[in-house]
Formats: C-alpha cells, sequence, structure tokens
C-alpha cells in the first residue's frame, strides 16, 4: 500500500530513514515524532517529514498509515498510551522493533491485532538518530512482518507497505520463529562482541595498538546499550540458548588448547572458517 498521510513516531535512523523513502516515494503527508525535538527540526528540514508532532497522539492522527520507530519498551508503552488514538485513528499500523513477540501479544491483548502487524527491518546500525538515517537504508533490506491474531488483513498491508513505499523486502515470519531467529542472526553477535570488548577493556596490556581483526569484531558493542539492554532481556531466553552454544564452542577451543591436540584445534577453526565462507558465495 502507498499511503496518502504517513504517521511516524520515532525519527531516528530506522524512522527517520521510512519518513525521508516515503518523502521520495509521493507520500503527500508525513507527520513525524521525535521526544528529541531537534530531530523534528532536522526531519522537516531535510524534507522527510511535512509535520512535525509535538505529541505522540497527535502524529497518530487522521493518518492511513503509522510506524512506531521507537526502542521495545518505549513501543510497549506507547501501545498502551495510544490505544484509543490506535482505535481511532490509522486504519493500519507497524512497529520496528528487533523483539518481536512481546509486541505482537501486547497488540493482540489491547485488542488492536486486526489492526497490526509487527516489523522488523534488518537495516540497523550502530549509530543511532536522525543523522544516521538515509533515504535509501531500507532499499532491498528484508524487513520481516510477524502476523498478530486476527490480522491477516494488517499483514498484507503492512508487507506491501516495505514493499511499495520503502523498496525492501518483506518475509512473513511468526513472531516467537522470529525472536529465535534473530537470537542467533543478531543477539548473539551483539553479545559476543561486547563481551570481547569488555575483556579487552579489562584485562589487554595498557596502551596496545588494535589492528582491524579487533576492530572489526568489536564493531557492534558500539551500539547504545540503553537499546541493546532491552533487546537482550525482551529476549532473554533464546538469547541464553545461543549463549549455551556458544560457550560449547569455547569450550572446545579451551580443551584443544590445553591438551595441545592439533587435529582437534585444527578442526574446530575449519568448521568457523567453512561457516564463515558460506556467508560471502
Amino acid at each position: 500500500m502507498r499511503p496518502e498521510s504517513l504517521g511516524i513516531i520515532g525519527l531516528g535512523a530506522i524512522g527517520g530513514s521510512v519518513a525521508w523513502r516515503a518523502a521520495a516515494a509521493g507520500v503527500g503527508r508525513i507527520v513525524g515524532y521525535s521526544p528529541v525535538p531537534a530531530e523534528r527540526v532536522a526531519a522537516l528540514k531535510a524534507g522527510a517529514i511535512t509535520e512535525i508532532a509535538d505529541r505522540p497522539e497527535v502524529a497518530a492522527r487522521e493518518v492511513d498509515f503509522l510506524v512506531l520507530a521507537a526502542p521495545p519498551a518505549a513501543t510497549l508503552q506507547l501501545l498502551g498510551d495510544l490505544g484509543e488514538a490506535l482505535l481511532a485513528g490509522p486504519r493500519w499500523f507497524t512497529d520496528v522493533t528487533s523483539v518481536k513477540r512481546p509486541i505482537v501479544a501486547r497488540a493482540e491483548a489491547l485488542g488492536l491485532g486486526h489492526r497490526f502487524a509487527g516489523s522488523h527491518p534488518l537495516a540497523g546500525t550502530h549509530e543511532s538518530g536522525f543523522a544516521a538515517a538515509k533515504p535509501s537504508l531500507l532499499e532491498g533490506a528484508v524487513v520481516y512482518v510477524t502476523p498478530a491474531a486476527g490480522g491477516e488483513r494488517a499483514t498484507e498491508e503492512v508487507a506491501d507497505f516495505w514493499s511499495a513505499v520503502c523498496q525492501a523486502e518483506p518475509v512473513v515470519l511468526e513472531a516467537a520463529a522470529h525472536d529465535r531467529l534473530v537470537a542467533w542472526t543478531s543477539h548473539l553477535p551483539q553479545a559476543t562482541a561486547s563481551a570481547l570488548a569488555a575483556a579487552l577493556e579489562a584485562a589487554a596490556p595498557r596502551a596496545v595498538r588494535y589492528g582491524p581483526g579487533a576492530r572489526d569484531t568489536t564493531r557492534l558493542a558500539g551500539s547504545h546499550p540503553g537499546l541493546w539492554h532491552e533487546i537482550l532481556l525482551l529476549n532473554r531466553i533464546p538469547v541464553l540458548e545461543a549463549l549455551d552454544a556458544l560457550e560449547a564452542e569455547l569450550g572446545q577451543l579451551r580443551r584443544a588448547l590445553t591438551t595441545g591436540s592439533v587435529p582437534d584445534l585444527r578442526a574446530w577453526l575449519e568448521r568457523g572458517r567453512a561457516f564463515r565462507r558460506r556467508l560471502d558465495p
């Protein structure tokens, strides 16, 4: 769907990019809200939005489509705070958080499932704010769309929005399956990068110069802790399962080093190498 009017609550990297892309796609009215006033002004000056909303409910009022582009805890809060506005306002709405099960469950509990489908664009960045937004950020990106009970039509409309307006590639996936998937593909890598960065900070020799290996593998550790502590806690059961598997792999490495087993160590390294090569065929 290509809405005539769009509301966006949250004008950071994803929300700002959605707004910018919608403007380029010809959506005539784009109402944007950010809790950071400077972001609202920046989005308006850049032409990403056509109107500034001074409150979230204003962005949800009298629009065809609404995107909640806030962190997970704030999105859960918004669903409750905007309950009546969401029932009376947009025909369809979605969110962009990377944890879906709690968001979808909250929408269903509030009786909003028939108008809602969750979304997770795989276009994130460790940078934040409207300064990190780009009109092209979502082009070609996979966007997981997670249905709510009774929201078959909403799922279709939300998926079509990502495809028609943002030029993204929607993939419909049940919320719990999504959360198990991203625990491995996104949340475990984030936790691993943060753990490595913390270990280097705590125990590495002082004044050491880090090469590209350390820089590349700790890049995700630069992500905003305020966002990631919410994600990891809301998806903690699948993340704990993934951490168990990582700890088992480190245990194999430790045993190979302890015993000095060349075959075991080579086999362990080769498994990792083979996986990495499959990522870039």
